[in-house]
């Protein structure tokens, strides 16, 4: 089956049938409904080598670190809804942590030519980003790095700290610890979330007298690196009362860890996540977590790029999120003043 066949059985010109395939300007209602019925009924499907060739293939890559990681549920639903009714599809590559392994599937993405790239929060170095933006229309969601060579997607992560640390005070905390993604100096990002997310935590705590109380625990953002952070915070000679983590997967771990320590939640220990996911609202964790709107930032995420795609537009945007505290039954007044 061919675009030809397409078009015969259509009525129309093959010039027809692929500005509808490419979502061209100038198309009419009518033309889009009978090229499209026409593909559907003869079940045709271009081959993305050849359309490829021809200059796209309708495919856009997202690199994500981990795919245990709820948010990025969140994320792709935006993304998926976005590009619902156009001709893209959206292939996911889960790199895993590491540099060289998110840049080598990076690669992989821009050799087999795929349109457009959202790279979620990306471990590999800015020097690489950059080099693919450079070539292939890329979206950065997470770093607050800004560029002319990609767009960015971002959350006001220093502003959700403060959220965090002014409702934990205002409930007689004084001890609160972060725990916090390690993140590398290597890879040459200046303002990744974890980055900003400490500032954040670290300015609240300033503000109301509390930097002598501040302490950053470093984790990756899974259940596994939680628990170990909460294992090393929970059992320290002053443990903390409170714990914020930039991730509710993590937040989860911490869960875990406080359970094996004998300790209540919120009873003995408030705990606050990041990022809002469909866990945090299930009745046996009620997590309190700061809401950065995923599905919202996968959304626009994904429009951006398919305006650079499609060339309506060739200058570089930030997008930025208001982030919101959702309280629930994990946080509560401090035992004794915090």
């Amino acid at each position: 089956m061919t675009i030809t066949d397409v078009a015969r059985h259509a009525g129309v010109s093959t010039a027809a049938v692929s500005k509808v395939m490419r979502n061209a300007y100038g198309v009419s209602p009518a033309m889009q409904e009978r090229v499209k019925a026409a593909i559907a009924e003869l079940e045709y499907r271009p081959h993305a080598a050849a359309r490829g060739m021809r200059g796209r293939t309708y495919t856009i890559g997202v690199l994500l670190d981990n795919v245990r990681n709820a948010f990025f549920a969140d994320i792709l639903d935006g993304v998926q809804d976005e590009l619902r009714t156009s001709e893209y599809t959206v292939l996911i590559g889960a790199a895993g942590f590491g540099p060289e392994e998110q840049a080598k599937t990076i690669r992989s993405m821009v050799d087999r030519q795929m349109d457009g790239l959202i790279l979620i929060a990306p471990g590999t170095s800015r020097d690489e980003v950059l080099a693919t933006a450079a070539s292939t229309p890329t979206v950065v969601l997470g770093h607050h790095d800004g560029s002319d060579a990609h767009d960015s997607v971002v959350d006001a992560d220093d502003v959700g700290a403060g959220l965090v640390v002014d409702h934990l005070v205002a409930l007689g905390h004084r001890d609160i610890a972060l725990v916090s993604a390690p993140g590398t100096k290597a890879n040459r990002w200046k303002r990744t979330p974890e980055i900003v997310l400490s500032a954040g935590y670290l300015d609240a705590m300033e503000r109301h007298g509390l930097a002598g109380h501040a302490r950053v625990q470093h984790a990756a953002y899974s259940d596994e690196g939680g628990f170990e952070a909460g294992m090393a915070l929970l059992t320290q000679e002053h443990p903390p009362t409170a714990v914020m983590t930039g991730a509710d997967v993590a937040a989860l771990g911490i869960y875990r860890a406080a359970h094996e320590l004998g300790l209540r939640i919120p009873e003995d220990l408030s705990l606050v996540g990041y990022n809002n996911t469909a866990l945090a609202a299930l009745a046996t964790v009620q997590l309190t977590s700061v809401d950065q709107a995923g599905h919202t930032m996968g959304s626009a995420a994904a429009r951006m790029l398919i305006e650079r795609v499609e060339g309506r537009r060739d200058r570089a945007m930030q997008t930025a999120m208001v982030p919101r505290l959702v309280t629930r039954g994990s946080t509560a007044p401090a035992q004794g003043g915090g």
